[in-house]
Formats: structure tokens, sequence, C-alpha cells
């Protein structure tokens, strides 16, 4: 980003009327560069648009937010990440945290504190939202804990096909989408139940919406 030049930033979220809203909240200070409205849009959106910053929904459709920003850090991206989001659950900011992520506001926190946030990401900082700083740092300090947040015992690719077995995808839909054989997304499904100690399709939807993958 040359001097002068205003900060470019990439908005994916699934809700129109919160896109439109920070819209408005941004445009005295940044430049929108784009609108993605799920994770898989996002990666694509980032390659072409190279944004300065993404501010990004947690839960949205075919990759959420978190599975994205893992996914642009394996591909070797480094633009800041801020989640924006609905989940006051502690679990989501650890998770985001992890990921690398550059900031977690909550969507009713957005006008005070979102402005901030993107400031503080170009700087190279992390913003937390107040609300739940001090217990996400309390939270960190303990190390890894699979029993407070099962989710993070399954693989980047067993979370992928999680989430679409969720969203009401077949077998063969998932393999298509993510360019493997229904054999191999069958596999996923057995590990997955193995590992959670569940034992059918509906336990593992009911898994994926109760840990926020996917929006009832």
């Amino acid at each position: 980003m040359s001097a002068g030049q205003r900060p470019r930033v990439l908005l994916a979220d699934d809700h129109l009327m919160v896109a439109e809203a920070l819209k408005s909240l941004l445009s005295p200070e940044f430049d929108l560069v784009g609108v993605v409205e799920d994770g898989r849009a996002l990666i694509e959106a980032v390659a072409t648009q190279r944004p300065d910053v993404i501010v990004a929904d947690i839960t949205m459709p075919h990759l959420n937010g978190i599975d994205a920003l893992i996914r642009l850090r394996q591909d070797g991206d480094r633009t800041p990440v801020i989640f924006l989001t609905m989940h006051q659950d502690v679990t989501f900011a650890r998770r985001a945290l992890e990921a690398g992520a550059s900031g977690f506001v909550l969507k009713h926190s957005a006008p005070a504190e979102l402005v901030m946030a993107i400031r503080a990401a170009l700087r190279g900082k992390t913003y937390l939202t107040p609300q739940l700083a001090g217990e996400v740092l309390e939270t960190m300090k303990e190390g890894p804990n699979r029993k407070a947040d099962p989710v993070a015992a399954l693989t980047l690719r067993q979370r992928e096909v999680l989430q679409l077995l969720a969203e009401g995808r077949s077998a063969k839909e998932i393999a298509s989408s993510l360019d493997i054989s229904t054999r191999t997304v069958e596999f996923h499904k057995y590990q997955m139940m193995e590992t959670l100690d569940l034992h059918t399709n509906a336990e593992l939807i009911h898994f994926a919406i109760k840990h926020g993958l996917v929006e009832l």
C-alpha cells in the first residue's frame, strides 16, 4: 500500500443487510474492493482483489470463515483477517486466533470497534473485543484443550466435508465440490464418527450445528 492510498478492504458475509451497513461504516476511511458470501469465494477474491485487510463472518456457506483463513495461510497468503461475528463464545475467538486471525469483533460492537480493529491489523497488531479479551487470554494460557473445543480434533478436510454434509449435500456432491472421490468422502465421515464417538449422519449434522460450522 503506497503512501496516501486508502486501505483496501474485502468483506465476506452472507447477510446482505450486514454487508450494506458495513459499507457505510467503512467507506469514509477505506476502499471496499468486494463483497463475497462464502468462504470459497473469499479465497478466490483474495487472489484477484489483493486486499490490505479482510473482514469476514465465521459462519458462512460452503466453507466457514476460520477454515477459509486456514486455507489462505496454507497457500502462503498473509492478508490480515478480522472476524466480525455474532458468536460470543470464547471458543470461537480462540479458534480464530489460533488460525491466525488479526481481530475478533462482535457484530453488535461493530460501530464502535471495527474501524479500530482494522487500523490495528494494518499496523500488524491483533484486536480482540474487550468483552472477551480477558477470558480468551486465560484459556489460551491453559494450552490446547480438545474437550473444550472438539472441533479442534478434526482435520481441516474433515471439517470441510462435515460442513457440506450439514448443508444437505450428498456424498457425490461433496466429492465434486472438494475434487475427491465419494469413497474418500465416506472415509472422512467414518473417521469423524470414530473421533467424535458419533454413530449416524444425523448426529454429525447436529454436531456441526451445535459447534457453529453451519447456521440453522
